[in-house]
């Protein structure tokens, strides 16, 4: 895999590429707009190229988005369902215009409405979605999830279900959270149970349809169903459980991005990359 982490762009959008080849990330996640409020100011056109030039002078593998948190597609008629979706054409006409490529999205919650009402709520909103920025080029990435509360996306058969529902799966991806794989079910420490996960998805999906990899330890135990993360190897799934992770031949030039903890000065990124290289056979750090 190809290693970095999500950044803050605060003080401007190319401050998250700064920060993140501080320390040594070769791809970035960032979020396009504040991630808690509905809506955002569009950036400035001088941010923007400022972005696309440090993009092209870091030489980053990958930058991609990740979208706001109060966003749920899976919510029935009401003013914050037509909010989120708002708030997710804005974010695709924002990722538009910076040049990234894809959207990480988490799916939605049912709010007690079911996982079948759910599912189909998700469709349709993504489907309004995507038919309003039907010229971009920016892809949505469908995240899964930990399954916390009312939360869809904690099985694959969930994103499937989005997959085979929805008008365009063209402008679909997926990106694979581990410690969301973990809380949800999916004993990720051995390599048998890695492959039998991916295969579950390349059956069900199409492994292709794997944009990212989100590389993050869980604090929480084995189907807790709580999103917790912690820093690799300092979790449930432990060292052993990302070194067969890490050196999977068949995501070799795929990113893994870290969302753990961190503090201003980014030291625990900076370890947390150390330590996911130190795992790759034939280390490259």
């Amino acid at each position: 895999m190809i290693f970095g982490a999500h950044c803050s762009t605060a003080g401007g959008v190319a401050r998250a590429l700064e920060r993140g080849a501080s320390v040594g990330c070769e791809v970035v996640q960032i979020f396009v707009k504040n991630n808690m409020q509905w809506v955002g100011r569009p950036h400035p056109p001088a941010d923007i190229a400022l972005f696309k030039r440090e993009r092209t002078r870091l030489r980053f593998a990958a930058v991609f988005g990740h979208t706001g948190y109060l966003i749920n597609l899976g919510a029935g008629p009401s003013a914050n369902r037509a909010k989120s979706l708002q708030s997710l054409i804005q974010e695709i006409t924002f990722a538009g215009a910076l040049g990234l490529p894809f959207l990480v999205l988490h799916p939605g919650a049912h709010l007690g409405a079911g996982e079948t009402a759910g599912l189909r709520r998700i469709v349709e909103g993504l489907d309004e979605v995507l038919r309003a920025t039907k010229d971009a080029k920016v892809r949505i990435a469908l995240e899964n999830t930990a399954g916390q509360g009312s939360c869809l996306g904690n099985q694959i058969e969930h994103l499937a279900a989005i997959y085979d529902g929805v008008e365009t799966p063209a402008r679909l991806g997926l990106c694979i959270d581990t410690a969301h794989l973990f809380a949800s079910g999916y004993d990720i420490r051995t390599g048998k149970g890695w492959d039998k996960t991916m295969r579950q998805i390349d059956t069900l999906i199409g492994r292709k349809e794997i944009l990212a990899f989100h590389l993050n330890d869980s604090k929480t135990d084995l189907g807790s169903r709580v999103d917790r993360h912690e820093h690799i190897g300092k979790g449930k799934i432990g060292l052993e459980g990302f070194r067969h992770i890490v050196n999977d031949a068949r995501f070799r030039n795929s990113p893994g991005c870290l969302e753990t903890p961190k503090s201003d000065d980014l030291h625990e990124d900076a370890a947390n990359l150390a330590m996911l290289r130190s795992l790759v056979t034939g280390s490259r750090s």
